[in-house]
């Protein structure tokens, strides 16, 4: 019998650790399919460069023109696709309520992981990475914006685990570790 499938989708605010979580379960040999992505594509297809405001604004234009649920439509085929070969996959970067429903409708074994820093930490961390360097001015805006207008605040709070990245990597990955243990525990039922 073929296990059923899980979908563990990442979700957290911006420097909360949501890709080094993503890289975790890659090291573990699990299947990732990253919603950024969809956004990589498109700016290529528009002819324009990867920055914070370019990325924000095909976010945002993907979702006016399919709807909030937009990035779960855009990576469902990958799910599926997927989804024949490994029984838990896990997404990396779910933002919005609507992606959020629109996935659970589809996969009903979806769990959401939320990433969890306070913001002046995050805000820290996006000073000082290597790409995609943003100020604690666009920091905070970018977690309005998210707020506001991606509905990023309803996955958050629906989470069913919850990781607190204020302690460094090693911490991170334990606290990660448990979470794999109790998904693969859940699956035993």
């Amino acid at each position: 019998m073929k296990p059923k499938l899980t979908i563990i989708a990442i979700v957290g605010m911006p420097g909360a650790g949501k890709s080094m979580a993503a890289g975790f379960f890659r090291d573990k040999k699990i299947q990732v399919l990253r919603f950024g992505d969809q956004v990589d594509i498109g700016l290529k297809e528009h002819g324009l460069q990867r920055n914070e405001t370019n990325e924000r604004w095909y976010r945002e234009k993907l979702r006016k023109d399919l709807e909030m649920a937009a990035m779960a439509i855009k990576i469902e085929p990958r799910i599926h696709k997927e989804a024949k070969q490994h029984s838990l996959i896990v997404l990396d970067g779910l933002y919005s309520w609507e992606e959020y429903i629109y996935l659970k409708h589809k996969f009903p074994f979806l769990k959401l992981l939320c990433i969890y820093a306070n913001p002046l930490l995050r805000y820290k961390r996006l000073s000082e990475r290597p790409i995609r360097t943003l100020t604690r001015q666009e920091s905070s805006s970018r977690d309005f914006a998210e707020i506001e207008n991606l509905n990023k605040g309803g996955p958050i709070a629906m989470a069913d685990y919850i990781v607190v990245n204020e302690s460094g990597l090693d911490s991170l990955y334990k606290n990660l570790e448990r979470v794999l243990t109790r998904v693969y525990d859940s699956n035993k039922d």
